[in-house]
């Protein structure tokens, strides 16, 4: 059986893990993303877990042929090229992805968006696993997506698809303050990012007068206590969520909705808020969409993007590319 690995490389973190054909992570370790000191420092990083974990493979026996990364930006898959991306890692857009990986690990190398490859590792072995499309929606500091389609990921002509987060939504208009639209995080306004995501919630939480809690996990405790304020703006947000999701769903009509990130798990009073707001928008053929939590947690990346790495030719341990 062969064995490759998949990287998750966001702005805070690197994790990875030696995942065998079948997606079993074998071995798996993480690394802080040295964000704000450049791209070099980001691949080195990268390059350095990786030969940690082809060590580890090596010392139980096992070849690693090929490496797959789920990255954060927006990625040419093809060209394995960051085409743009948000300051989150300082100077990440044009860095040369798989092709410096590559020339530092000797793997060939393939990589994707990450939030394509969580989508990829839930279609393959997670919630969505057997269906020959999956919508899936992370909601979480930001709000991204996927659709999966007999499992390949649409990316789109520029491989911007997916960007679930900035469509726009009328939960994102209110009148005072902001004006006629919400501001969002890529710079326009009334997009369902800047109410449905977690600083959104939060956000929303003080415009209505709440101050109890300092961040996005207090307004989830509070709220969770019956807090008043508190669970208007978890609604708010989970509503806004789920208009998204039904919309999004009608579009595309998938055989599945795969809901993940934080948000998701952050208890019934936002599940069944964003569920009940989703089947409200939807055509009557798609009422029986499976609405469903993701299963594989923060391993989901790491398994899509071995996924991918399966799909490369593989190359023999002391063979450079």
């Amino acid at each position: 059986m062969r064995h490759v690995i998949g990287l998750d490389l966001g702005g805070t973190k690197t994790s990875g893990g030696v995942v065998d054909g079948e997606g079993r992570i074998l071995f798996s370790s993480t690394v802080a993303t040295p964000a704000q000191a450049g791209p070099d420092a980001v691949l080195s990083a990268a390059a350095d877990l990786t030969a940690s974990l082809r060590a580890d493979a090596r010392d139980s026996g096992l070849a690693v042929d090929a490496l797959g990364i789920g990255a954060a930006g927006v990625i040419d898959s093809g060209r394995g090229v960051v085409v743009s991306a948000t300051d989150a890692i300082r100077g990440w857009g044009g860095t040369r992805l798989t092709a410096e990986l590559t020339r530092r690990t000797g793997l060939p190398a393939t990589a994707i968006n990450d939030v394509h490859a969580h989508a990829l590792g839930e279609s393959w072995l997670g919630a969505g696993a057997g269906m020959p499309s999956v919508l899936f929606i992370g909601v979480g500091t930001g709000v991204g997506g996927s659709y999966v389609l007999d499992g390949e990921c649409l990316e789109g002509s520029s491989f911007t698809a997916g960007h679930v987060g900035h469509i726009a939504s009328p939960f994102a208009y209110e009148t005072g303050t902001f004006g006629s639209g919400l501001p969002c995080s890529c710079g326009g306004t009334g997009h369902v990012e800047a109410v449905a995501s977690g600083p959104g919630i939060f956000s929303l939480f003080t415009r209505l007068g709440g101050v109890q809690a300092e961040d996005t996990r207090g307004v989830y405790r509070l709220a969770a206590e019956g807090h008043p304020v508190a669970a208007e703006a978890l609604r708010r947000g989970a509503a806004a969520a789920g208009s998204a999701v039904g919309g999004l769903a009608n579009v595309l009509d998938p055989h599945a909705v795969i809901v993940g990130g934080g948000l998701a798990f952050a208890g019934p009073l936002w599940w069944n808020t964003m569920e009940q707001a989703a089947r409200n928008e939807l055509l009557r053929p798609l009422a029986g969409l499976p609405i469903v939590p993701a299963q594989l947690g923060e391993t989901a990346a790491i398994r899509g993007a071995a996924r991918r790495a399966l799909a490369l030719n593989p190359v023999s341990e002391g063979q450079h590319v």
